[in-house]
């Protein structure tokens, strides 16, 4: 008996997926993965006489912290919680200014976009290659924005250091400090 491409792609995704507690959006997730890989494409093949060989050491610095506090708002930041309600359903605080949310739908599209939208990891791949498109496409604005997000970064993780160091100072006790003089 002779099957279809999409009857095998039914039967492998059941096989695949038999014992999970939940269903896995396996559909969702190709479109997203075929939906990205054309862009890719599409992308390399418009702009390969503007392909760098390379990208300089400092695109390579600000690109990284830029995808890292980039998807670190989108996925996680308050501010950022708009963006992903019809997606996901707040579970609570996980951090300083971060919060958790689950996925609200299980299977189809809107299980795949969730998780896509609540997962940093997920997302990086996503906005880096959005940020090296724009390095080539349009680098000085892509700079500057790439620019911005390293400077929240570092402002974020600055917070948390001093807020780290606040509470261990306050931890310490005055005796301990003499005791130790000694």
């Amino acid at each position: 008996m002779t099957t279809t491409p999409g009857e095998r792609f039914r039967q492998h995704a059941e096989e695949y997926s038999e014992d999970a507690e939940d269903e896995r959006p396996l559909g969702a997730y190709s479109i997203l993965l075929a939906t990205y890989l054309a862009v890719v494409v599409v992308l390399a093949l418009s702009g390969r006489k503007r392909l760098p060989g390379t990208l300089a050491a400092s695109d390579l610095a600000l690109g990284a912290v830029a995808t890292f506090i980039g998807t670190r708002t989108v996925t996680k930041h308050p501010i950022a919680s708009p963006l992903r309600m019809p997606f996901t359903k707040f579970s609570g605080v996980t951090g300083p200014s971060e919060l958790h949310e689950d996925v609200r739908a299980q299977g189809g599209w809107r299980h795949a976009v969730g998780e896509l939208l609540t997962c940093p990891f997920c997302l990086s791949q996503w906005t880096a290659t959005t940020l090296v498109t724009g390095v080539v496409v349009a680098p000085k604005l892509t700079r500057t924005v790439m620019s911005v997000l390293t400077i929240v970064g570092t402002a974020d993780f600055l917070q948390v250091a001093y807020t780290w160091a606040i509470k261990q100072a306050e931890g310490t006790k005055p005796a301990e400090d003499a005791g130790s003089a000694s």
